[in-house]
């Protein structure tokens, strides 16, 4: 019983159909016909107009758009746990050729305008210091907690107040507008550009980078090529986005999800670190706890000495997830 991440979840069937049905004869890179309509899929998804770019991974699609926001003796505010931060393996500053990474602190890794303030407020406007030309957020975070509508606003009007552009990683984002019950554009609120992940959410290997302003789409598939991501057969990658968006195949899997994990946080009772808003669990257990855990066939992985993360799919079954609800309040 496969709870280590999202990521070891296997495709979603219907991804698998739209792949064969786009193994067809079509204009190269990002020529075809299926690429040329995601600027409107997505448009219409969230409400305002979009440019749209696939690409392969996460890490280059929340790069790909920072990359268009922040001049390489720039900086990002970001938080101390965000993705970018943390499990990028430096890839920001790789992609913005040595602008640096701000780490601010909060709760749930939520950022808040009160946490930007603190790092940006210290910063004096002159060259000898680096200034920030952009925020990113996470939606959901990497604790699995869910920006409301209302929070994003704030962030947002924080940004603008500052010149800030702002930057949303949503590698889960499906799961945090499931858990919200909104529109995508409610669950985004007013970014400038955003990575809508699709790979965690049933997909093989596109994500989306959507731009708010066509000018820095413009300017993205000229770093995207020089990246080494611009693939010559794109309409597979178009394909998967169209296959997630247009039947709302993203919302469906992410309320799977989103159960599966509900289902496990009641038998975690006050073991949970956080809330459990997406689809990731943190929970409190010894070093004895999780080995028979382990034991009686449940994969996850340890979150530092006395806790363990737990991460559902679009696939986890129900009695999966009652099985380790049960075997966890049974501890």
């Amino acid at each position: 019983m496969l709870f280590l991440s999202d990521n070891a979840a296997p495709v979603h069937p219907r991804i698998w159909d739209a792949l064969r049905a786009a193994d067809a004869a079509d204009a190269p890179y990002d020529g075809d016909g299926l690429s040329q309509r995601l600027d409107a899929a997505f448009s219409q998804l969230f409400g305002r107009e979009c440019a749209v770019l696939w690409a392969a991974t996460g890490t280059a699609a929340n790069c790909l758009a920072l990359a268009t926001l922040v001049p390489p003796h720039g900086a990002v505010i970001c938080h101390r746990e965000a993705h970018i931060e943390v499990d990028e393996g430096g890839a920001p500053g790789f992609y913005l050729h040595g602008a640096k990474l701000l780490l601010a602190d909060g709760e749930g890794a939520l950022l808040t305008p009160a946490a930007i303030a603190a790092v940006a407020d210290p910063i004096r406007d002159d060259v000898h210091q680096v200034q920030p030309h952009a925020v990113s957020i996470t939606q959901a975070s990497e604790y699995g907690r869910a920006y409301r509508p209302a929070e994003l606003a704030a962030i947002a009007a924080e940004c603008r107040q500052r010149g800030l552009a702002l930057h949303m990683d949503g590698a889960r984002f499906a799961n945090a507008a499931a858990f919200l019950g909104c529109t995508a554009g409610e669950a985004a609120g007013p970014v400038d550009t955003l990575a809508f992940g699709c790979i965690k959410n049933g997909a093989m290997s596109s994500e989306a980078v959507l731009f708010f302003d066509p000018e820095r789409a413009a300017l993205a598939r000229y770093r995207r090529k020089r990246a080494g991501h611009l693939q010559s057969k794109g309409r597979f990658l178009a394909a998967q986005l169209l296959a997630m968006v247009e039947g709302d195949l993203w919302l469906a899997n992410a309320r799977a999800a989103n159960g599966a994990a509900a289902e496990i946080a009641a038998g975690c009772a006050d073991r949970l670190l956080h809330p459990v808003e997406a689809n990731e669990l943190f929970v409190r257990l010894t070093p004895a706890e999780r080995a028979a855990l382990r034991g009686a066939g449940f994969a996850f992985y340890d979150w530092g000495p006395e806790a363990a993360r737990f991460v559902t799919a679009w696939n986890t079954t129900p009695e999966a997830a009652a099985a380790l609800a049960r075997a966890i309040a049974g501890l």
